[in-house]
């Protein structure tokens, strides 16, 4: 069962194809969502990230929660539905 995983913190520079290979390390990444300010396309800081499984989504947790990338430090955690 795939787990969604909250990705704040991310700089602006932060592509999605990073985010993808930061967290393909701890397992099979399902799907990257970059979320972007709607006018000006630029990132708006966080992402949403699916891994397959949910030991994979928490090795990820574990090994990038607070981990410093692009000069910010991460913040990642399970995902909760609005």
């Amino acid at each position: 069962m795939s787990t969604k995983l909250f990705v704040g913190n991310l700089s602006q520079n932060t592509t999605e194809h990073l985010v993808r290979d930061l967290f393909a390390v701890h397992g099979r990444v399902t799907e990257v969502d970059m979320i972007t300010d709607r006018n000006s396309g630029r990132s708006r800081g966080f992402a949403f990230v699916t891994m397959e499984s949910q030991a994979a989504a928490n090795a990820a947790i574990l090994a990038l929660n607070g981990k410093p990338v692009g000069g910010r430090t991460l913040l990642v955690n399970q995902a909760v539905a609005r």
